[in-house]
This record gives C-alpha cells, structure tokens and sequence, in this order.
C-alpha cells in the first residue's frame, strides 16, 4: 500500500482539481492504518477511516464512497493494479454527461484492455461463465464486472451506495445493477491491469459471488424508481 499511496499522490498533485485520498481499513490486522497514518504528514489531503471490524470490501467500499466529499469518487485496489492515470480517460466519459465510468479489462467491453499476467485457465473459464450468468441475472452487457476501478459522480455515489446491502465479493455487481436500474449512464475505459501474484481469490468465493448475484436480481425487482 505505502507505493500506492505514493503513486496516488504522485499523479494527482500534477493535476488542477482539488482532491483527497481516502483509506479506509476493514478491521485488518496487517499494519494497513498504522502504515497510512505513518503517510498522513507526507501526502496532502490524506484521510483514514480505521474500522476494527472487518465487514468485507463491499461494506467498507460503500463506507468510503459516503465518506467522500468529491463531485466525481473513485474507489481503487489497494495494489494499484489498474493505475491512477487511467482516471485520465474517464474524466472524458463525466465531461460528456456519464454518471458512472468503469475500468474493464475485457477487450469485449474497450478496445485495447488487457491483463500483463493472463490468469490460469480455470479462472478464466469460470470468470467466463461466471460472466454470462452475471449478465443475464443483473448487468447485461458488461463483461468486466469486477475490475476494482470505478468512478461516480456525487449524486450516483449517493444513491447508489445507500442502495447497496452486498458487503462480500459481489458488490461490483450489484453496484453497476443499480446503476442501471436507476438510469445512469455507463461510460467503459480499457484497463492495463498489472496483477499483483500475492493477492488471490479462493475457488469457493466464486460460488458465494454468484449466490449473491441471485440476491441482487431478486432485490433489484423490489426497487422503486
């Protein structure tokens, strides 16, 4: 995290706009706020919400993304895999009127996304079914839904994420369900993701991912426009 955070700050301090880096740690035991608040004297606008709870990535995402006071929010992945400077080509997406602007690292989705380390290929043949299914239950025509770089307007933050009850692994997904269900515009932008070897998925989250996405489809019917 701490080359994160400086590649972070190394971006946006180059750029005109006001901004604020927001860490938000879900109750992990690994050092993560200790090192943040080590950061907080060194990177400007720096703010860290310590929780000792861990609640899942999807719980603590929405907790940032209502903390934040931005007019356009961005959550990342604390591994930096799709970097800050893509936010560059999104920027486009919100100057043409796009509520949502998502990173995809499925040339299906953007021309020219790619992956520096393909992954094995029994992920991707779930990611693929996967897929499918995720399209036909909630989001149809994305194929990338989880790539962790997405960006909101203000007011699509708002709403959206005071929608949102998934706390686990398919908050993505419910995340860009809701979008459409409440008519936001969705912008795509071709990801150069560069994974990280030490992060991984266990096999059995796909299955609880896809149990949730059953969960959001049933939700999604009940929601009132």
């Amino acid at each position: 995290m701490p080359k994160t955070l400086r590649r972070f700050h190394e971006y946006l301090s180059e750029q005109a706009y006001s901004y604020e880096i927001l860490v938000v740690n879900d109750g992990s035991r690994d050092g993560t706020a200790e090192i943040a608040g080590r950061a907080v004297n060194d990177i400007k606008n720096l703010r860290i919400i310590d929780r000792k709870r861990n609640m899942g990535k999807g719980y603590t995402v929405r907790e940032g993304m209502l903390a934040a006071y931005g007019r356009i929010r961005l959550f990342a992945d604390a591994d930096n895999a799709t970097d800050i400077s893509h936010f560059e080509a999104m920027r486009a997406f919100f100057d043409k009127g796009y509520e949502v602007v998502i990173c995809s690292r499925d040339p299906k989705d953007a021309a020219g996304a790619k992956q520096a380390v393909s992954q094995v290929w029994w992920k991707r043949l779930l990611g693929n079914m996967g897929n499918l299914y995720i399209q036909w239950m909630a989001v149809p025509g994305i194929w990338d839904t989880q790539c962790g770089f997405k960006a909101f307007r203000d007011f699509a933050a708002e709403k959206i994420f005071n929608s949102a009850k998934i706390n686990r692994w398919a908050f993505d997904v419910e995340t860009l369900a809701l979008a459409k269900r409440f008519g936001y515009k969705i912008g795509i932008v071709p990801a150069n993701w560069i994974n990280d070897p030490r992060t991984s998925v266990k096999f059995g989250s796909y299955f609880r991912t896809l149990w949730e996405v059953f969960k959001i489809n049933r939700r999604l019917k009940k929601i009132k426009l």
